[in-house]
């Protein structure tokens, strides 16, 4: 699969530190280029503006298209969204929120490829950052079933969930390589995700900022009402799959930047958030 359909110099340049060194990329394209990406088998594209941020905000490290976010895309299989279709009461929709969204592929993907699901699009109420996302969410014509909602996590935003009943399913890419900001992640994850056995949320991860950093928010999921139903070391750009581990001898930076993990999580069982 081609995802780009014409390659500016700093992927050039990444295209060829990968070929002479082994050199995994673990972002593609900056702020402000476009992004398209192909669907394989499907008969459309999807077309991103990647999200420039204010200066003050340039630590959410918004202005990029994350290989993780990729990974997500490329495997949406993964999250059964039709099971989870089949198994809705009658009139009822399927919600899905994607939290630190930036330029929005999952999530756009999801709401272009399933016009009966009701995606939302949430990131850092970053003005710049929430205009290119509302902007690509026209671009690819999905605004009938796709909306944008700013959301600093950790805060009762009313507005994030719409309806009080919560998201069917959460998704997020790349979004634990900051310990300082797992409380409020989770506090967010706790507010949106419908109170259901059957609701879910799968985080994409790369390992480019190292494994303690995944593995204290593992922990804080389980002592905050969650359970982790799978959790698997995926190989960014290939088949190879793995079971998690917190320490791998003689691993470096090269080939951590080779995999991301998979997290799947539910609520346990009888949590009730308080």
């Amino acid at each position: 699969m081609d995802n780009h359909d014409a390659e500016d110099p700093e992927e050039i340049l990444s295209s060829s530190l990968e070929t002479l060194y082994d050199y995994k990329p673990i972002t593609w394209v900056a702020a402000k280029t476009p992004f398209t990406y192909k669907p394989n088998g499907a008969a459309f594209q999807i077309t991103l503006d990647v999200p420039d941020t204010k200066p003050g905000n340039w630590s959410l490290h918004a202005s990029d298209i994350w290989m993780s976010s990729i990974h997500l895309a490329d495997h949406l299989h993964k999250l059964q969204l039709e099971d989870h279709i089949c198994s809705l009461p009658p009139n009822s929709q399927l919600r899905v929120l994607e939290l630190g969204a930036a330029a929005g592929l999952p999530g756009i993907l999801i709401a272009r490829s399933y016009p009966d699901i009701a995606v939302t699009l949430s990131d850092y109420p970053d003005e710049r950052l929430l205009r290119t996302l509302t902007n690509n969410v026209h671009r690819n014509v999905v605004t009938s079933n796709c909306r944008v909602v700013g959301h600093s996590w950790g805060s009762q935003n009313s507005s994030l969930l719409g309806t009080p009943e919560g998201f069917d399913i959460v998704i997020a890419a790349d979004t634990l390589w900051n310990p300082a900001l797992h409380h409020s992640f989770i506090d967010t994850l706790r507010l949106s995700l419908r109170q259901s056995p059957s609701s879910r949320i799968h985080i994409v991860a790369g390992l480019h900022t190292g494994r303690y950093a995944i593995q204290s928010f593992l922990r804080l999921l389980t002592v905050n009402g969650f359970q982790i139903e799978s959790l698997t070391e995926r190989e960014a750009q290939g088949q190879k799959q793995r079971d998690w581990q917190v320490v791998r001898e003689h691993e470096d930076e090269r080939e951590r930047r080779g995999w991301v993990i998979w997290i799947k999580v539910k609520w346990l069982r009888d949590f009730q958030i308080s």
